[in-house]
């Protein structure tokens, strides 16, 4: 009888399936990882560390904007089943070399704010004991070990909330679910005056910081540091701002995980919607009135006359704000996610996070594809500087599309003719000459200690820079490369970067 409530409950909610679940019940495997993070024990067995729980597996990597559409359904579930014997457990199960080492795992949780505990999924163990093929994807597990179902993607919250719900239901008639949820310890986020900064954008004698982590934007005062002014919206307030760009007397701010264009008067603090609802776009916008569309997750800006470009990294497109109108309308990418270029708006992009524009040519750091490409504004077509595919990745400097890699690039920014890179995974800035598409190491992490940063801003010779994961604002001499922090946790000021 219960195999046959369990297949029924199943069906009705939706979740995918093993074909053979109808038949027999499938036991969860353990979690073989010897690596925990955000708790203070393991939780391998299912029978021991997880008795009684119902237990929601979350397979995720934290470069990918998917699974990040998830930890807000997560986070939901875990207040609404807060008193019951319901645990979420993230199994990072990484795509990047960069993200399979714990310490930077254990910033993403602490960046993220993820409440639950996170086992590092080495070698993609536990990945193939359950079958899994794409991020991010769900399994629910009964408190007998006996999994109940799985589900692939994102937008899933209400046909996971329902079958948390029947599990719950179901295993009060037998006796096994425990008494409550566990107690687990979990990290602790460093003090500073900065959070996982994103992006940063000078304009004048300041310079403008998404303190994406403390979901605020500050103003800081170019030649000390200082800072100056606080903004943190309201109706909504921000919540991990990213991209901003100056225009018409106003700093346009991406507010990411709100998925909104604001605009803010820095003199008064008046911030405002200019486009989005408030509602993530699935799959992606639809062009219109900017206060009626829904945006996707927008993570960086650029000025082009009255038009501010977006690159909507959740719908893996490019699409304008036109101020004079107040319209939003598509600009490249097709929504589909991989490398293919072409006319703009059939070609494939890749969680666009980066822009920078040259004369006619807006240049995006393509994350996911570890690319720098470009759209022809002029001819409305797409085409690749550097980067092959969604598995291609490295660590090699040159000339040619065929020789350069990169690993998740999140920042790009002009110099003159050419692009400045935040190599991100790479923990590198990279100069890129798009003329002849060759790319040299400017800042190596091992000289100026850089940790995944994610943003860049130029301004005459100044490079400045969020050191995201080093919760810090670096500036670099760009003509002969002396460095200092601009703001972080600490004095660090430093002769040059090739000293370091």
């Amino acid at each position: 009888m219960a195999k046959l409530i369990l297949t029924v409950i199943t069906l009705l909610i939706g979740i995918s399936v093993p074909s053979c679940l109808a038949q027999e019940p499938v036991t969860a495997p353990d979690l073989q990882s010897d690596e925990w993070l955000n708790t203070d024990r393991p939780l391998k067995s299912f029978a021991k560390d997880l008795k009684g729980q119902v237990v929601l597996l979350d397979f995720w990597t934290y470069c990918c904007i998917n699974c990040l559409h998830v930890l807000p359904d997560l986070a939901k579930l875990e207040d609404e089943f807060a008193d019951q014997p319901f645990q979420v457990i993230g199994v990072h199960s990484n795509k990047f070399p960069q993200e399979g080492e714990a310490k930077n795992i254990r910033q993403a949780i602490l960046r993220y704010n993820i409440q639950h505990p996170v086992v590092v999924d080495q070698n993609h163990k536990i990945w193939r004991s359950y079958g899994v093929n794409s991020w991010p994807t769900l399994v629910l597990i009964g408190p007998d070990g006996i999994v109940v179902g799985k589900v692939s993607g994102e937008g899933n919250y209400d046909t996971l909330r329902r079958a948390i719900m029947a599990t719950l239901e179901e295993h009060k008639e037998t006796g096994l679910l425990a008494d409550g949820p566990l107690k687990l310890k979990k990290e602790v986020a460093p003090a500073g005056p900065l959070l996982f900064p994103g992006k940063v954008f000078p304009h004048g004698e300041h310079l403008y910081i998404a303190d994406s982590a403390n979901h605020r934007i500050l103003q800081v005062e170019l030649a000390s540091g200082a800072v100056l002014k606080e903004f943190k919206g309201a109706e909504p307030p921000l919540k991990s701002p990213q991209g901003m760009a100056w225009h018409d007397g106003f700093l346009y701010i991406a507010d990411t995980e709100n998925h909104l264009l604001r605009r803010l008067k820095p003199e008064t603090g008046v911030m405002e919607t200019v486009a989005g609802s408030g509602e993530q776009a699935r799959p992606f916008p639809s062009a219109g009135a900017g206060w009626k569309t829904r945006l996707n997750s927008p993570w960086a800006l650029e000025v082009d006359g009255d038009s501010i470009h977006i690159a909507m990294a959740g719908s893996h497109q490019l699409w304008t704000y036109h101020s004079k109108t107040g319209k939003v309308e598509h600009l490249a990418g097709s929504g589909r996610e991989n490398i293919v270029d072409g006319p703009a708006s059939s070609a494939q992009l890749a969680q666009p996070s980066g822009l920078a524009q040259i004369g006619r040519k807006l240049y995006f750091a393509d994350s996911e594809v570890s690319a720098i490409r470009a759209v022809d504004l002029t001819q409305s077509r797409v085409e690749t500087l550097i980067g092959t595919g969604l598995f291609d990745y490295g660590d090699v400097d040159g000339v040619g599309i065929e020789k350069v890699r990169m690993q998740h690039p999140l920042g790009v920014a002009t110099w003159g003719t050419k692009l400045v890179v935040a190599d991100t995974y790479n923990s590198k800035i990279k100069l890129l000459d798009p003329a002849t598409r060759t790319t040299t190491t400017l800042i190596d992490p091992a000289k100026l200690r850089l940790w995944e940063p994610s943003g860049l801003a130029v301004q005459g010779d100044q490079l400045f820079i969020a050191d995201t994961n080093h919760h810090r604002v670096v500036v670099v001499n760009l003509k002969d490369l002396t460095w200092k922090q601009l703001i972080g946790p600490q004095s660090d000021v430093g002769e040059k970067a090739t000293d370091r």
